[in-house]
């Protein structure tokens, strides 16, 4: 059991670290961590998206500072999907169906990292007001049901509109994860949620993980290699998730 906790707190803190890394606030992959060993649906939505607050936080302000943020292209997605991720938070999803939907949403962020390019400066495109809000409106109640930020989402979209390149899609969606946690548990404490006492502890291992990953991904390392990696790892977990009895 201890062997096993141990393992828990160092996938969870690499986990975190990888996210971060590419402006994430990880509650995809810690839900998946979890789900793999086996903690209980009841707790496992509130502490995801607790954990967002943190390590989406921290991958913001590291992002901000290389000034890689667009309040303009934010802004839409943000106001449009904070009403609806607070409904989503209040909605019960039965346990099988819930991790099938999270396995699915896993492989959003591996298509991203293999497949979507940096699109260059004179491939930009302005982006578009009322898109913005369809689009954040639909990610946001999706974020509120399975207990995520959203920014696995949003990036693709981003990238795929060519309307922000990376690192402009890793700032802009670290802030809106954090607004998006924040509504979605709302939601959880208007339907009532389970306190975890191990709660703190998985915070510090995340916060931990997602300042080193931030920091590093944000000023110091090229992406490649990262999202890479955490494209692999997200591509096991959701086998698991959609293929096994995770």
């Amino acid at each position: 059991m201890q062997i096993d906790l141990l393992l828990f707190f160092g996938l969870l803190f690499i986990v975190a670290f990888l996210y971060s890394s590419v402006g994430h606030g990880g509650a995809s992959g810690y839900l998946a961590l979890m789900a793999i060993f086996a903690i209980s649906p009841l707790i496992m939505k509130p502490t995801a998206l607790l954990l967002n607050l943190f390590v989406s936080s921290v991958s913001f302000i590291q992002f901000y500072r290389g000034g890689h943020f667009r309040w303009k292209t934010f802004w839409p997605f943000a106001a449009a999907s904070i009403p609806m991720s607070f409904i989503g938070g209040t909605m019960a999803i039965e346990s099988a169906v819930y991790k099938k939907i999270l396995g699915v949403l896993l492989l959003i962020p591996v298509i991203r990292f293999f497949f979507f390019k940096d699109a260059g400066p004179d491939e930009r495109k302005t982006p578009n007001i009322p898109l913005s809000l369809a689009i954040g409106s639909i990610i946001g109640l999706l974020s509120g049901m399975i207990g995520i930020g959203g920014g696995i989402i949003l990036s693709p979209v981003l990238l795929l509109l060519k309307w922000t390149d990376q690192k402009q899609a890793a700032a802009i969606s670290a802030a809106f994860i954090f607004v998006n946690s924040v509504a979605g548990l709302g939601g959880q404490l208007v339907k009532g949620f389970v306190f975890s006492p191990d709660m703190l502890t998985y915070v510090g291992v995340a916060f931990l993980g997602g300042l080193c990953g931030a920091y590093f991904g944000a000023l110091k390392f090229p992406q490649t290699v990262l999202k890479n990696v955490l494209a692999v790892v997200l591509a096991l977990a959701a086998y698991k998730l959609l293929f096994t009895h995770a």
